[in-house]
């Protein structure tokens, strides 16, 4: 009777496992009330989000849709996110002018750098490739560079480099440069200029811009992206959708071929993937009493 009741049971746990497995991932993750996030990263199931007016980081799970808060750092701000393959989480610190590094396991700080030399400024967003994590500036023709060294170690303030954004980029009233991504190598940088909807690739080793020729469309209100191949994905904000980019092999032109929308999006704002999916953040921008207001990640299908 004992083997029996331990082989049930051992059945009984296969059973629930499979059926944790085959469980689909919520579509729907809800943030802490009043979170107000922007920026998200996603590295295997865990995600994180960031708080914009409290700099808190929100760490979470895809597959349950729970989570609790990371950091908790008032006086920061968190705008764009990335994490790398060290577990280092990388954050834009927008208005402050300012980046921060964290532990992504702990939440533990380990770096803060001060980007913009004064002046107006907005760090919006990050991307983290071999050789540097790479900071846009919505409020300038420049991108910010913080070095990583070849045994991962991160550059110091001193090292920290702005580099102009030249070529075919021209700036314009409003928010510029806001999403960002990179090539594998790391050589080329794919960015979004959301006031006037256009795409430029950048050479990483001298800032040029390159316009990629959309044969006539745009992404106006452009602002997280994702490179997923020759597939670039950009979140258009107050327009609740995302447009997908299929880009030529050189990167040099592209063709707008789906806008992807979900009926929970309420001005999602920046994206990260896990397998065949997409994650959105809802930033819900304008919603009335955001301090009290809920918040979410929202998951759908490419």
């Amino acid at each position: 009777m004992t083997a029996l009741r331990v082989g049930a049971a051992a059945a009984l746990a296969l059973v629930l496992v499979a059926t944790a497995a085959a469980r689909p991932f919520p579509d729907v993750i809800p943030l802490p009330t009043g979170f107000q996030p922007e920026g998200i990263a996603v590295q295997g199931t865990t995600f994180w989000v960031g708080s914009i007016p409290t700099g808190s980081i929100y760490r979470g799970d895809l597959r349950t849709g729970e989570g609790t808060l990371l950091v908790d750092d008032p006086g920061r701000a968190a705008i764009g996110l990335d994490v790398d393959q060290r577990g280092r989480l990388f954050v834009a610190g927008g208005p402050t002018g300012q980046a921060f590094v964290y532990d992504a396991d702990s939440g533990d700080p380990l770096a803060s750098y001060q980007l913009s030399p004064g002046g107006p400024t907005f760090v919006n967003d990050v991307v983290v490739t071999q050789d540097a994590a790479w900071f846009t500036e919505s409020q300038g023709a420049v991108l910010y560079r913080v070095p990583i060294a070849p045994d991962g170690s991160l550059g110091d303030q001193s090292e920290v480099e702005s580099v102009p954004l030249t070529g075919d980029f021209e700036p314009a009233p409003g928010f510029n440069t806001n999403g960002i991504d990179a090539t594998p190598d790391g050589k080329t940088l794919v960015i979004v200029q959301s006031n006037l909807g256009r795409l430029y690739t950048v050479d990483a080793s001298t800032g040029e811009a390159s316009l990629i020729d959309l044969g006539g469309g745009n992404v106006v209100q452009g602002d997280g992206i994702l490179l997923d191949g020759k597939t670039l994905y950009v979140v258009q904000n107050r327009m609740n959708r995302i447009a997908v980019v299929e880009l030529a092999p050189d990167l040099a032109s592209g063709t707008i071929v789906d806008h992807l929308t979900h009926p929970a999006f309420d001005v999602p704002t920046t994206i990260a993937e896990h397998g065949d999916r997409l994650y959105a953040v809802n930033a819900r921008f304008g919603t009335d009493d955001p301090e009290d207001a809920d918040y979410s990640v929202i998951g759908l299908r490419k």
